[in-house]
């Protein structure tokens, strides 16, 4: 019942003209995002979010998640009518989405993947209404051994359940400590890290990095691609949305199958791309019209789009409860908290429930809101793309700069947007995830000061994070996953090694 009237309360501080206008401002802008080549999700939020320094951060929280669900529909736009994924969550969705739309049924895989995004971003908005409270007032409990292990837990995950090389995520989170790293350090005082570069005693900012990894590496790799942006034109009508919304229920074992992995893919660090992946490869096996996917089936569109967004809002419960995002999107708004002078974590829910419970409240407003807007602005925005990619590039580098240089005003940190340019570009070629460096950006000044705390309260012995059930469990959770991808090669070993006949002759 208390959760009940919060969100109540809740809905009292979202319902208001200006939240209202600001969620449909974001949405548009978030579309704009997932449409345009080189652009994307983390990118969008963190060249906007120096724009919200100045707002309360309610209505900059509001502001930046609308661009998010925005840039995840607009993802979908691009992927069913021009082949290209908008947003590497999308590239599942162009695999009926583009098929079903090139025989004609546009509008059918646009109303198939808009509701069902919406249905799996409800179920995620769900879970965070009824266990948020729950989950902070565990975690109440915490201390900083607790606090370590949590930490530990989330970059574990991302090597035992992440879908790149386990070396190579191990490496990305390395270098995402070595950047949080650099500065002065808040214990000694010592300079870290620094290379005899003034400019970098104040640490690297992370909005400067994630501007240079998402925005330019993005567009350095589109650049060399040369993608051509020939698309299928498409009008959504009233009349055929509600016809494809009939027959989205004879779907709902798709729906809820989708639902659950993208919310598991969501609390854990696995971020919507995996789970887009997870839930078409389980449609591929368990679809009972599994022979037609591939060819423009819309269990094949609502399987990936369900997933993608139920893990891109679940990705918000750790991170507020927790203070450990479930995605470079979420990592982005961590950051963000951060400036605005907010502690994620439990002591969120005590010291600024307003804040928390209109967020929540808005997810479900801002979601509606993106449903309608995407319908009614698909045509729009298809136009948008066929404009040259010469004049798009060089706007969407200008953009770049322009936010990277707002975050700070130094000319420093437009040579750093460079560096990480080129830093994201090879991650690309060398499929080196992002997310985990961008994580460990964020958080990794935290996880080390837990550690570092809690050794001062052993003095020194590494016992104390076996010193309780709680932070045992999650030490143990958190081992585990990181030996995962060796466990797991064991176990296929054994299942696939041939079994003795018990009536061979002896």
């Amino acid at each position: 019942m208390d959760g009940l009237n919060a969100l109540i309360h809740g809905f009292t501080v979202a319902l208001t003209t200006y939240h209202i206008a600001l969620m449909i401002a974001g949405v548009l802008l978030g579309i704009l995002v997932g449409v345009l080549p080189g652009l994307g999700a983390p990118n969008g939020v963190s060249l906007l979010l120096p724009l919200t320094f100045t707002m309360d951060p309610v209505a900059a929280i509001i502001l930046l998640t609308s661009i998010y669900w925005g840039a995840l529909f607009g993802g979908s736009t691009t992927s069913i009518l021009f082949n290209i994924p908008g947003e590497p969550s999308s590239v599942a969705t162009t695999f009926d989405g583009y098929p079903m739309a090139k025989r004609g049924e546009a509008t059918a895989a646009l109303s198939y993947a808009f509701l069902s995004a919406g249905f799996g971003a409800l179920l995620g908005i769900i879970l965070i209404t009824t266990l948020s409270g729950s989950v902070a007032r565990f975690a109440m409990r915490f201390s900083s051994p607790e606090f370590f292990a949590v930490y530990f837990l989330a970059f574990a995950s991302f090597v035992g359940l992440g879908n790149a090389s386990p070396l190579k995520t191990i490496i990305s989170i390395g270098i995402g400590f070595s950047l949080a790293a650099m500065g002065m350090d808040s214990v000694s005082g010592s300079l870290r890290l620094t290379f005899g570069l003034d400019q970098l005693i104040a640490g690297v900012s992370f909005l400067v990095a994630v501007i240079g990894l998402f925005g330019i590496g993005e567009l350095i790799v589109t650049v060399e691609e040369g993608t051509k942006l020939n698309g299928i034109r498409a009008r959504v009508s009233l009349r055929d949305v509600l016809r494809t919304a009939a027959t989205l229920p004879r779907y709902w074992v798709a729906l809820i199958r989708s639902g659950l992995v993208g919310i598991w893919m969501g609390i854990t660090p696995g971020g919507p791309t995996a789970a887009s992946f997870m839930s078409y490869g389980l449609a591929r096996r368990f679809s009972p019209n599994r022979d037609k996917l591939g060819t423009g089936e819309p269990e094949g569109i609502i399987s990936p789009e369900t997933a993608d967004h139920a893990a891109g809002t679940s990705a918000m419960l750790p991170m507020l409860a927790l203070g450990v995002p479930g995605s470079a999107t979420a990592a982005v708004m961590l950051g963000g908290l951060m400036i605005w002078g907010l502690n994620p974590g439990p002591m969120l829910f005590v010291e600024r429930p307003d804040f928390v419970w209109g967020l929540i409240a808005s997810m479900y407003l801002s979601n509606i809101v993106a449903v309608v807007l995407v319908l009614a602005t698909v045509p729009a925005f298809a136009a948008i793309l066929r404009i040259p990619f010469a004049i798009v590039g060089p706007a969407i580098i200008v953009i770049c700069f322009v936010g990277a240089y707002t975050v700070a005003s130094r000319p420093f940190d437009l040579w750093l947007v460079l560096a990480f340019g080129v830093v994201g570009y090879l991650f690309k070629k060398l499929d080196y995830p992002i997310a985990p460096l961008v994580l460990a950006m964020v958080i990794g000044d935290k996880a080390e000061d837990a550690f570092r705390q809690s050794l001062i309260m052993s003095k020194g012995s590494l016992a104390i994070f076996w010193s309780n059930p709680l932070v045992a469990t999650l030490m143990v959770v958190g081992l585990v996953l990181l030996a995962w991808p060796v466990i797991g090669r064991l176990l296929g070993q054994v299942l696939a090694a041939p079994r003795p006949d018990p009536q061979a002759p002896r």
